[in-house]
């Protein structure tokens, strides 16, 4: 991840990019940060030592999620776990006490949060990294993914508001030779359209605890270690046999391509019926598998032109989202990176190509002294088209050292879609939780309180977990849609909808993966504007099955049975 220019060339980067930029203003949304008024008190552990060990800057990831089915999400956070000052190599961390335990947040009535961990055998092992949230038995519960380095968990959701560790019986552990058990995000999605989400795994590198001084050798200055001079090493795909086990096949499908992945997201580009799968990959080639329509994949990053950004340079790879930002009926990727390489958008072509956006879109000027990881498309304000929120922050706690234009702790960003293609830096107008420094990592987005507005929640390294609660000033309207799938995998991940109005018509693929290392509501929001009624909403389910609903009044969240019954709630 530490990659850095010139500091001639940084000036020409930035004179380029605010040349380019379209400059204009949106409108400001407004974010409260609620986490201690709510009841969450979640620190998390990086355990920074004076080894810099690469794990340490990489924080964890945070899901939100409704686990027991009261129709108010809940909160999951991952957490870390202590290290030695030096660690011996081929020590697995392991947790040793509540501080170091991951979290389960059960929200109340009235809004606050209660933890639940003990009670639900949520407590974790091993230094913990990303979640993935799916119901993998379709029994209607959501179930836990857990990734770590040293060793992944499986847990199932029992119904009564407690988990299984089911990770021996179901074979999605990973492996446990030295150095090859780092894993980062993780995703459900059904690949080969069976009616069961499969499961797929990120690995980072191949990394055990060495003693290697990287960065100047004067005290003070020691830096981590660039991820290049660690081998690059394949994700890990686990089929779902459908009997609570699992079988691992990325060699067989054709995505065991050696990356050094981070982010993880789904949608089906090319418009062929088949999800496709993008892998946000630190600081080499960027993927993107291609769904071949007969259980392989091939990975067609280069020629899909999303390796890359407009230069031919790889990039520290590390948030990423997909999904379309400009109503086109295509989906787009954006992919988070570190200050001095400017964030990368990519515009579908619908050809199989994609447009790096990142100039033209307005997104250079505003992220290239910036470091992002969480990511996700979100419409804040309900006008129908889809903002960006990222989380911020370096990963050289020296950085400023050396490069003294740059933080280690840096505000979110919140990039105002005008609805031309372009995005708007609103950020300072839209509370004070923007002028705030952390050091950002996980964000995971979901209606928190049911009121049509999308919130987000942050973990940040080393530090305090944080709730944007979205109380933005709009008459536009809004609808949430809640997918139960029969023929389907249940949660409908994998389905595109697509929601028209007087407007025009917005697209959303039904997705918990995406940002970094987090999981996110699986609910689909669309904002209306100025619409009261959605005229039609059309499901493709990813059974193949098409649902048409006519005329749906807007403003409530909306339950939809695959080919069912169809029933609202305010």
């Amino acid at each position: 991840m530490t990659k850095f220019f010139h500091a001639a060339a940084l000036l020409a980067l930035t004179a380029t990019a605010v040349a380019q930029s379209p400059g204009p203003t949106g409108p400001a949304g407004k974010f409260v940060d609620t986490a201690i008024k709510s009841g969450i008190t979640f620190k998390g552990v990086a355990s920074h030592t004076s080894q810099k060990y690469l794990l340490e800057t990489m924080g964890s990831g945070v899901a939100v999620f409704d686990y027991d089915n009261d129709g108010l999400l809940d909160i999951f956070f991952v957490n870390g776990a202590p290290l030695t000052d030096p660690t011996p190599k081929g020590t697995v961390p392991q947790k040793s006490g509540p501080e170091d335990w991951n979290r389960l947040y059960h929200q109340k009535k009235d809004g606050t949060f209660e933890d639940v961990t003990e009670k639900s055998g949520l407590k974790g092992v091993g230094y913990g990294m990303g979640v993935a949230v799916g119901d993998y038995d379709n029994d209607g519960f959501e179930d836990l993914y857990v990734t770590a380095y040293g060793g992944n968990r499986l847990y199932h959701n029992n119904g009564n508001g407690t988990f299984t560790d089911v990770t021996e019986k179901s074979g999605t552990g990973g492996p446990t030779t030295p150095g090859q058990t780092w894993s980062t995000s993780a995703a459900w999605v059904d690949l080969d359209n069976d009616g069961k989400l499969d499961l797929i795994v990120l690995r980072y590198v191949v990394w055990d605890f060495d003693d290697v001084w990287c960065g100047e050798h004067r005290e003070g200055y020691r830096s981590y270690c660039h991820p290049d001079i660690f081998p690059a090493i394949s994700a890990l795909v686990y089929h779902n046999d459908g009997n609570g086990h699992f079988t691992e096949v990325a060699q067989k499908i054709g995505m065991a391509t050696p990356g050094k992945g981070l982010g993880l997201a789904i949608n089906d580009f090319d418009r062929d019926g088949k999800i496709d799968v993008a892998v946000a990959n630190d600081s080499m080639l960027e993927f993107l598998f291609h769904n071949k329509g007969d259980g392989t994949f091939e990975e067609t990053g280069l020629t899909a032109e999303i390796a890359v950004d407009a230069d031919g340079r790889t990039y520290a790879g590390m948030g990423i989202d997909f999904q379309d930002y400009d109503n086109d009926g295509l989906p787009d990727l954006v992919i988070t990176n570190l200050a001095n390489q400017k964030y990368a958008l990519y515009h579908n072509n619908g050809d199989g190509s994609f447009t790096y956006s990142t100039y033209t879109s307005g997104m250079a000027s505003m992220t290239l002294l910036h470091s992002g990881w969480g990511v996700q498309f979100l419409d804040y304000d309900n006008d129908g088209f889809k903002d960006l929120l990222i989380s911020q922050g370096h990963d050289l706690d020296t950085v400023e050292l050396n490069y003294p234009q740059l933080r280690y702790k840096e505000p979110m960003l919140l990039a105002h879609n005008t609805g031309k293609g372009t995005f708007a830096d609103v950020s300072k107008e839209s509370g004070i939780v923007f002028k705030q420094p952390w050091v950002g990592r996980g964000l995971a987005v979901g209606d928190l309180d049911n009121d049509g507005r999308l919130d987000a929640v942050v973990s940040t390294n080393g530090g305090p977990a944080h709730i944007l609660h979205n109380e933005t000033v709009t008459s536009n309207h809004w609808l949430i849609l809640n997918l139960i799938g029969h023929k389907s995998n249940r949660d409908g991940i994998g389905a595109e909808i697509k929601v028209t109005t007087t407007h025009g018509s917005q697209y959303r693929t039904v997705s918990t993966a995406g940002s970094y290392l987090s999981s996110n509501d699986k609910r689909a929001h669309f904002g209306l504007g100025s619409d009261a009624v959605a005229s039609s909403i059309e499901i493709r389910w990813p059974s193949g099955m098409v649902q048409k609903l006519i005329n749906i009044h807007a403003d409530q969240i909306l339950k939809v049975d695959e080919a069912a019954n169809v029933t609202g709630t305010k």
